[in-house]
C-alpha cells in the first residue's frame, strides 16, 4: 500500500483558511473599543448620561423615602403598640347622643387583660397664658380632665417636668400637650410657669412630648378631676377612655368592651384602635411610592430615547470610522455589538451617578425630618440594572444601523 505525503484534503484546507481569516474581537477590546467613543466626547457624555442619571435618582430617592417614612412609622408603631384602644359616646338607637358613665375607666380596669385605663373629659373653659389675653385667643387649645394613668397608658414622655399624681387631682395644677406648650410658648417648668383656666390660675407642673397616635391631647391642657368639677362644674363622664390591653387579647378584650362599659346599650360605645391610623399612613404611601416610581420609570424612558438619539447621531458622524474597520476585517456583528456597549456602559455612568444622588436625597430628606434612615439596598442594584438594561435597548437601533452600513459607502466623501 503505498502513502502519499504532502497532501492535504481539499475541505480540510478551504476549513483552514477559513478559520485563519475569520476576524476575531476579544471581550476586553470590545470594552475598550466602546469606551473608546465616549471619552473622545465628554461633553456629550456627561450630558447624555445626566439624562439617565435624573431617572434613576428620581427612582432611588423615591423608594428611599417611602421606605425611610415607613421605617419610621412601623418603628412608632413598635414603640407605642398596636394594643391601644379608644372607647368613646356613640348613638342611641334613636340617634341621641349617650354619656359613658363615670366609672367607665374603673370598669375597664377590672378587665383581666387591660393592662391599663385613663378617662378624659372635657372641661368647658378657656385657656390662656397671661392676664392681657383675651377670652377666645387660645388657638384652639382645650382643657380636659384626666387620670393619673394616662401617660402609662398612652405610653408617652415627658419634655419637662412630671405629669399629674393623685395629689393634683384637687390642686390647680396642669400639665401640657406639646402643641399647647408650644403655641404658650412654655417648653420648660423650670421657672414655674402659670397659664390662666377660666379666671383661675394653674400651675405648669409638666410638659410632654408629642403622641403620634394623639395629636388631640398635644393640643390639650390637662388637669384632675377635683379642680375640674369643683372650679368649672365638669361632670365625671368620659368623653374617650384609653385602655391598653394585653398583646396576645386585644381582639377579645375589644368585643367585650362595649357590654362592660355600658351592658344596658353597648351597641352605643364607638371602639377604635389609634394604630389603625398609623398602618393606614404607611398603606398610604405605599400607594404614593407606586405613582412617583411611574413618573420616574418616565424620566428613566425619556433618558433612554435621548441615549438612542445621541447613538444614532454618532453612528452618522461616524460612518469613515466604521467603513474602515469593516475594511480592515470587522463583521457586521462587531460594529453592532461595539455600539451596543457604548449605549449600555453611558447609561450604566448615567445610573451610578443616579443611584449615588438618590442615596444623597435620601439620606438627607430623612435626616431633615428626622427619621430612620432606611435606602433599600435592592433599590441601588435595581437602579444600576435598569439602566444597564435602557441603555442596552436603546443602543439596539442606532447597532443595527452601524451594522447594515456598506464599506465602500461609509468610507465614500460625502
Amino acid at each position: 500500500m503505498t502513502t502519499v505525503t504532502g497532501y492535504d484534503h481539499p475541505k480540510a484546507t478551504r476549513r483552514s483558511k477559513r478559520s485563519s481569516s475569520r476576524s476575531r474581537l476579544r471581550f476586553i477590546d470590545l470594552i475598550a473599543t466602546g469606551l473608546l467613543g465616549l471619552t473622545t466626547r465628554v461633553g456629550r457624555t456627561v450630558l447624555t448620561a445626566g439624562g439617565i442619571a435624573i431617572g434613576i435618582a428620581s427612582m432611588v430617592s423615591v423608594m428611599g423615602i417611602s421606605s425611610s417614612s415607613r421605617a419610621d412609622v412601623l418603628a412608632e408603631l413598635d414603640r407605642l403598640g398596636t394594643n391601644l384602644l379608644a372607647v368613646q359616646p356613640g348613638n342611641s338607637l334613636f340617634g341621641d347622643e349617650v354619656t359613658l358613665p363615670d366609672n367607665a375607666s374603673a370598669r375597664i380596669r377590672r378587665i383581666p387583660a387591660t393592662q391599663n385605663a385613663a378617662s378624659l373629659t372635657a372641661v368647658q373653659a378657656d385657656i390662656v397664658r397671661s392676664d392681657v389675653m383675651p377670652p377666645g385667643r387660645n388657638g384652639g387649645m382645650q382643657v380636659s380632665a384626666t387620670e393619673p394613668q394616662l401617660l402609662d397608658t398612652l405610653a408617652g414622655t415627658m419634655t419637662s417636668g412630671r405629669f399629674l399624681t393623685d395629689l393634683d387631682r384637687e390642686l390647680p395644677t396642669v400639665v401640657l400637650g406639646s402643641d399647647a406648650a408650644d403655641f404658650f410658648g412654655i417648653r420648660s417648668v423650670e421657672n414655674r410657669p402659670t397659664i390662666l383656666i377660666g379666671e383661675e390660675r394653674f400651675a405648669v407642673v409638666g410638659v410632654m412630648d408629642s403622641l403620634v397616635l394623639y395629636p388631640d391631647v398635644d393640643r390639650m391642657a390637662l388637669i384632675g378631676y377635683g379642680v375640674a368639677e369643683k372650679l368649672f362644674d365638669t361632670k365625671p363622664a368620659p368623653s374617650t377612655v384609653y385602655l391598653r390591653a394585653d398583646p396576645e387579647f386585644v381582639e377579645p378584650v375589644r368585643e367585650i368592651l362595649g357590654r362592660t362599659v355600658d351592658p344596658e346599650s353597648p351597641n352605643s360605645v364607638n371602639i377604635t384602635r389609634p394604630s389603625e391610623s398609623l398602618s393606614a399612613k404607611a398603606e398610604v404611601n405605599k400607594n404614593l411610592t407606586n405613582m412617583l416610581l411611574g413618573l420616574g420609570a418616565v424620566a428613566l424612558v425619556v433618558g433612554g430615547v435621548g441615549i438612542a438619539n445621541v447613538m444614532v447621531i454618532s453612528v452618522l458622524e461616524r460612518r469613515n470610522e466604521i467603513g474602515v474597520r469593516r475594511a480592515l476585517g470587522a463583521t457586521r456583528r462587531h460594529i453592532a455589538a461595539q455600539f451596543v456597549v457604548e449605549s449600555a456602559t453611558l447609561a450604566t455612568i448615567g445610573g451610578a451617578v443616579g443611584v449615588g444622588l438618590g442615596a444623597a436625597v435620601t439620606v438627607f430628606y430623612a435626616k431633615s425630618q428626622e427619621w430612620t434612615i432606611d435606602v433599600p439596598i435592592e433599590s441601588l442594584g435595581l437602579g444600576i440594572a435598569a439602566a444597564l438594561i435602557i441603555g442596552a435597548l436603546a443602543g439596539l437601533y442606532p447597532a443595527i444601523r452601524a451594522a447594515r452600513l456598506d464599506p465602500a459607502e461609509a468610507v465614500r466623501p460625502a
